[in-house]
């Protein structure tokens, strides 16, 4: 345990704790923006002193690249300043190399006095007089203390060959200090973050997600990077998350698995969700029935505007199935009742609250069939300016809706998610000229 009281005053200290170091804005010897900390990347040797090697930062368009700490000329209090020299190429971690923030924090070490386990909360860096940045300190907590584990445990501050365990640990790791960062993430940024961490870290940080926010970043990941968690995960798991994802979505991940984990997932999911995604399943990825959804917002005519907007509100209602209802003849869950036309969110509101939806259709649009292209529901959305399509069987049954965010997912190239700006618009052209 370290005694403070001890510590040189002989020159400026350089320590640096991780924790503090994220989110720091990184600048060029100008002062101008180059991106943010986004992790520390260091080598744990089973044997020798660790070390660490250089910054993980977030430069435009969210891509990140390593920043070695040999282009670090200063870290101070609220900005980190560089050469000026930053290698855009992303990064890619390597097998050696453990990130500080994305997989040290909250893993579980032994003291090597024998008084038992504690857990990383923050890891001190601290650069040598050969001008290498060393890890030299860490901030440690012991398991909560109390009849009913109410009590924090002790905190104190270690030097790393005090423990044991730092390069890897047998139990599994919680993800405390990661979850913190991505609490107000959206899916989409969250799936980003996700993304970065190596698969047995990924798993770690979905066992403390509830179902529909990991179920929403699922939907945001690459099909491969999909498949591969929802793989890694419990079998029983992974069914609650299939659950939780809109229909549509969970069946192009079921399509990319293999038949006999398909069918065992599908098995455990719920049946009425199974069913919907079996159904889905049965259709072309590049058609109306391969990209809708079964569950938009479904309403009688006798449904008042007042109901609408109920519906709307509730936020497991995507935003783009959230700006029309579509209303039916019973039965109200697709397959439904005879279509009967769509209410726009903006034209409910201009009616009173008690206003029947039946008197207030549009029914003014081509009939979509399940088998139609990705090119005519493209050209129908534009056309009208919609942000979701009905889609229907030759009886004129409501069998779901395409939403404009699912047809952009189809349009775009497959690894739109890891290319940069630039890339991708040469890959959309591409595209649009073939």
């Amino acid at each position: 345990m370290e005694n403070t009281s001890t510590r040189s005053t002989s020159r400026p200290s350089t320590r640096v704790f991780v924790a503090r170091l994220v989110g720091t804005g990184v600048f060029d010897p100008l002062g101008d923006a180059v991106g943010k900390v986004h992790d520390v990347v260091v080598l744990l040797a089973q044997r020798g002193e660790p070390r660490a090697v250089g910054l993980v930062i977030e430069v435009a368009g969210r891509r990140r690249v390593f920043l070695p700490l040999s282009r670090v000329t200063a870290i101070n209090p609220g900005q980190v300043i560089t050469t000026g020299l930053v290698n855009i190429r992303r990064f890619e971690q390597r097998a050696v190399e453990t990130l500080v923030f994305s997989e040290l924090l909250d893993r579980v070490v032994t003291m090597r006095d024998g008084s038992g386990q504690v857990t990383v909360r923050d890891v001190a860096i601290e650069k040598d007089r050969n001008r290498d940045w060393k890890v030299t300190r860490l901030f440690v907590q012991r398991a909560s203390s109390g009849p009913l584990g109410l009590r924090r445990g002790e905190t104190f501050i270690v030097r790393p060959e005090d423990v044991t365990g730092l390069a890897g640990s047998l139990e599994r790791q919680s993800a405390t200090a990661l979850l913190a960062t991505m609490e107000d993430l959206k899916p989409a940024d969250l799936a980003d973050v996700l993304a970065d961490l190596p698969l047995a870290r990924q798993v770690e940080v979905a066992a403390e997600l509830e179902d529909a926010r990991l179920a929403d970043a699922v939907e945001e990941l690459s099909d491969d990077e999909a498949v591969a968690l929802i793989s890694a995960l419990d079998a029983a798991r992974a069914a609650d998350v299939l659950d939780a994802m809109q229909p549509d979505d969970a069946a192009d991940l079921v399509a990319e698995l293999p038949a006999a984990q398909a069918d065992a997932l599908l098995d455990l999911m719920q049946p009425d969700e199974a069913e919907d995604v079996r159904r889905l399943l049965t259709y072309d990825g590049y058609t109306a029935g391969g990209l809708m959804t079964t569950e938009p917002i479904i309403l009688p005519p006798e449904a008042t505007v007042a109901t609408f907007l109920a519906q709307a509100r509730k936020a497991e209602i995507a935003p783009a199935l959230a700006a029309v209802a579509f209303v039916c003849r019973p039965p109200l869950e697709t397959p439904a009742g005879r279509f009967l036309g769509m209410v726009h969110l903006q034209r409910a509101l201009r009616e009173r609250p008690q206003q029947p939806l039946g008197s207030i259709l549009d029914k003014d649009l081509d009939v979509v069939l399940p088998g139609d292209s990705i090119g005519t529901v493209t050209r129908l959305l534009a056309t009208y300016n919609l942000t979701a399509l009905p889609v229907q069987d030759e009886a004129g049954r409501l069998l779901g809706a395409v939403s404009v965010d699912d047809v952009l997912d189809h349009l775009m190239p497959e690894d739109w998610r890891e290319a940069d700006d630039a890339v991708t618009d040469e890959m959309i052209e591409r595209s649009a000229n073939a």
